[in-house]
Formats: structure tokens, sequence, C-alpha cells
């Protein structure tokens, strides 16, 4: 048993960690005057009430009772980022974190970004939320410009994944504007400028997207280094493919490949998923170089890739697979995606995923129960805020009615253009998809 006072404050640190009142933390099994004795140091606690509060907290009894190793923060941050590449040293970083005394605030700030994109990394976005609210909190603490962007923007791509817009857009433009008040570097702006722009563009904002892009290719992009301006271009590159000019949209794609050729400072993984990505989504779809990134990127991840980069990855394929016609092979990959009990993949990627599984119902004549998966997904997409992703439900609602209703009728794999008999996969369409389709050219 650990303690006291050592128990006390960690105990204290674990709550506040997340948020909660003595009396959020006690409930109806204990008092708050209990509690707060155990806090201060003042009581023992008893087994009973050790195994109670982790059951409140959501943690092992160890997270509150295991003894500490000695070292101060400072001291697991010189170890941590010391360790030979491979070593995994996120639990005992977690750990100095929860025993931490909180009197090197900055040591606090390293080790909460170290443990934030760790999460991260490992597609757990909860956990990294958690961790980047504090960070952010810890930020404004420290009154340091460049860190508090830096919170801001790594909170603002988090809450994004999550699927949280409305919280991620302000938070990308705080950063943005204190990078633009500090005078911060051009990484920092660009960075939280990137962010900004992916938010407009899935907010359906795309002339305000636009106009960020223009700022950026003009007063950034000549400045940047090669591995963050290959990302703002692929950004660019996806705004200009939602704003119906695919030549703009490809060529910024090439200029990207081209920055990163012979560069080593952007992860492979991250260059070939960004390309292949955004050559999907283009119109008609760039499938050729699309194919071969990503069978760059299997010959490496199938041996070392992480659950959330394998994720990624069979996602990926099984776009692929439907823009080539192999209908089977996308609806495993799908089936088996969307099957797993641990699914790691962003929002965005889980709802693209989604609409994929409703066009090959309907493409294997399931037309009733896709077309109401996909209707039901539009709503939940809209209710939640996010018009962009709606708007691509919508089109490939109507696009695989119009391919299974008349295959090549103006146009196979599109819908209808203006001008065409509407046919009977109107009918298909709630009132209000109907019109957009009619007054957009059935199409976003």
């Amino acid at each position: 048993m650990l303690e006291q006072p050592h128990f006390g404050r960690r105990l204290k640190r674990l709550r506040l960690a997340r948020g909660l009142s003595q009396a959020g933390l006690v409930g109806e099994g204990m008092s708050t005057g209990y509690l707060s004795r155990l806090e201060s140091g003042e009581r023992r606690p008893t087994e009973r009430a050790v195994s109670y509060l982790a059951g409140r907290l959501g943690v092992d009894t160890s997270a509150l009772i295991a003894p500490a190793d000695g070292r101060s923060l400072t001291g697991v941050l010189a170890a941590v980022t010391s360790a030979p590449p491979g070593t995994d040293e996120t639990a005992a970083l977690s750990r100095a974190v929860e025993e931490d005394t909180g009197e090197d605030p900055a040591a606090r700030w390293q080790a909460l970004w170290l443990l934030s994109r760790a999460a991260g990394r490992d597609g757990d976005y909860e956990e990294e939320h958690t961790r980047l609210r504090e960070l952010v909190a810890l930020s404004d603490l420290l009154a340091a410009p460049d860190l508090r962007a830096r919170s801001l923007v790594a909170y603002a791509r988090c809450t994004r994944a999550l699927g949280d817009l409305r919280t991620a857009e302000p938070a990308a433009v705080e950063a943005l504007s204190i990078a633009r008040a500090s005078g911060l570097s051009v990484s920092d702006t660009l960075a939280a400028l990137m962010v900004l722009i992916s938010v407009e563009t899935e907010l359906g904002r795309r002339e305000a997207a636009g106009r960020h892009v223009e700022e950026m290719e003009r007063d950034l992009l000549p400045r940047a280094a090669p591995a963050q301006a290959a990302e703002a271009l692929w950004t660019a590159a996806v705004v200009s493919s939602r704003q119906g000019d695919d030549p703009a949209a490809r060529a910024r794609l090439d200029r990207a490949r081209g920055l990163l050729r012979g560069q080593d400072d952007l992860s492979p993984w991250t260059r070939l998923r960004a390309a292949a990505t955004a050559a999907l989504q283009t119109s008609p779809p760039r499938v050729a170089p699309a194919e071969r990134w990503l069978a760059e990127a299997a010959s490496v991840l199938d041996l070392v890739g992480t659950p959330l980069q394998l994720q990624e990855l069979r996602a990926l394929q099984a776009h692929l697979a439907f823009h080539q016609g192999r209908l089977d092979d996308a609806r495993a990959l799908t089936r088996a995606l969307l099957s797993t009990q641990d699914l790691r993949l962003a929002y965005r990627d889980r709802v693209r995923l989604s609409v994929l599984e409703g066009r090959l119902m309907i493409l294997a004549g399931r037309t009733d129960e896709g077309a109401a998966a996909l209707r039901r997904l539009g709503a939940q997409v809209t209710e939640s805020g996010h018009p962009d992703l709606a708007a691509h439900i919508r089109q490939a609602l109507a696009t695989s009615l119009a391919d299974v209703a008349s295959p090549g009728r103006c146009g196979s794999g599109t819908a209808p253009a203006s001008g065409c008999d509407d046919g009977p996969w109107i009918s298909y369409l709630p009132t209000d998809w109907k019109q957009r389709g009619r007054s957009n050219g059935c199409s976003d």
C-alpha cells in the first residue's frame, strides 16, 4: 500500500486530470469529508476505499497504490527521450505524470505532449483528447505562445478526428491567431492554417477554405520545409477537388510528390496515405498511382505497421478495389474492418467506409437496404455538423442508384447530369436531397 501523503497526492491528480470535483468522484459510496482527508494525507486508505475509488476513476488499483520509482518527472523524461529506438516507455511516463507534484510545469507539458502523440499514433483519440485538454490548460499557465499554438493545433486535429468540428474550429482559429500575433515560425503558422483549412472544408465553407489556401500558397509555402509544404499541398488538393477543380487538385498532388523526392523527414506511410487518399477522391479517381502507392506501403506495413496504420491501409485498399471494379474484394475488406472489435479509424474515415458499405449493398441488388443505410447515415452526419460528409453521402447514394437503374446512362459511374431524366432511382432520395440534386446537377 502506498503510504501517505503520496497516496493522497496521486489520488487528487487522477481526479483533477478527469475534471472531477470531490463530490463527483465519491458518488453515493463515500463522503466528501473522508475523500478530503485521504487527499490531504490525514487518513490512510483502506483496501475497500482504494477499490471503490479506482472503480470510480476507471483505473486499476495499481494506479493508486503502486510504489513510486523514486525518479522525478524530469528524470523519467530524460530516460524516455534517450531510450533506444523501438522502446515503449509510455507506461513509465504515464505513471510519472500521475505521480508528478507539479513543481516543473514545463516538464509536465513535455510529458503530456509525448503521451498525447503516442495515443494519437495508436488511434486512441479519447486518450489523446484527455491529455490534450490538460496540455492546452497548462500552455495557458506557461504563457508561452509557441506552446499554446502547438497545443491548440494538436487539440484541433484530435477533435476533428473524433468528429467534433464545432470544437476543432475555434481551437484552430485561436492557434492561427496566436501564431500571427506572436510572429511564430512559418512551421507553426502553416500547421495552424492547414488544420483550419481542413476543418473549414469539412464544414462546407469552401470559399473560406479557398481564401486560406491562396494565402498559404502565397505567403507560407515558398518559405516552408519540403515535407510540410507537401502536406500543405495535399490539403490544398482536397479543397480544389471539393470545389470541382480537379485539374488544380492533380497539379497540387504532383507538386507534393515532387517535393518529397529524396526527403526523409516525413514518414513513408504519412506521405503515401495522404497521396493515395487525395488521388482516390479526385474525379475521376487516379487509380493507377493510388494502387502503386498503396502497394509500396503494404510491403512495409504488413510487417511492422501499427494496428491503426493497418486499418487505414485496409480502408484505402477497400476504396481502391471499389474504383477498380473488384467489388467482392471491396466488400470483404469493408466487412472485415467494420466488424472489428477495436476499430481505430478517425470519424471521417469510418463514415466513408460506411458509405462504401452502403454503395456495395446497392450494387449487389440490396437496393432498399443500402439506400436506407445511406439515408440514416446522412441524417446522422448532418445532425453532427458535417455538411461536407453529408454531401458526399448524397452524391454516393444518387450515383449508386443511377448506376443500378440505368448503367451507362448519362455517363456510367455518375449521377444523372442536369437535363437527364430522373428515372426510378430518384424515389429513393429524401425530398430535400432530391431538390439539392436537381439544383446542383445531381451531385455536390
